[in-house]
């Protein structure tokens, strides 16, 4: 199974969300989401207060190419948007280690750089979320 939650704003810098060109941007990101077609997954874009967020969530059966965009939107989003942050969930029966199988992985995005960590909330999933 991977299974992944996750939110990004939407940012050109850390000062301002738009310095510009935030309105082309957004046009080839929404070309870049439209072109996902996930089977039990969805990426999608909103609008919240004025706000842009990426907003992505999937449960499929193993990783697969799923896992190869995702990883490509979030570097696509770090590099067109250096102001962007948010975070990533993801587990999956076959990760290696750290953080293993049971186990989830945080990407946490900030000013255009993309780091893996380990979860201290909801990590090992046996006992904390299932038995």
């Amino acid at each position: 199974m991977y299974e992944f939650h996750g939110w990004f704003g939407i940012a050109e810098s850390t000062e301002e969300a738009d310095v510009g060109s935030l309105s082309e941007g957004l046009e080839d990101l929404k070309v870049m989401i439209s072109a996902i077609a996930w089977a039990t997954g969805k990426v999608e874009l909103h609008v919240y207060n004025g706000e842009n967020f990426v907003i992505a969530n999937g449960v499929m059966n193993r990783r697969r190419d799923e896992e190869g965009e995702l990883s490509a939107l979030l570097n696509h989003l770090a590099s067109r948007f250096p102001g962007a942050w948010g975070i990533l969930y993801e587990r999956s029966d076959d990760f290696g280690g750290p953080p293993g199988p049971g186990a989830f992985r945080v990407r946490t995005m900030a000013r255009g750089v993309i780091n893996n960590r380990l979860d201290p909330f909801l990590s090992p999933c046996r006992p904390i979320i299932e038995d």
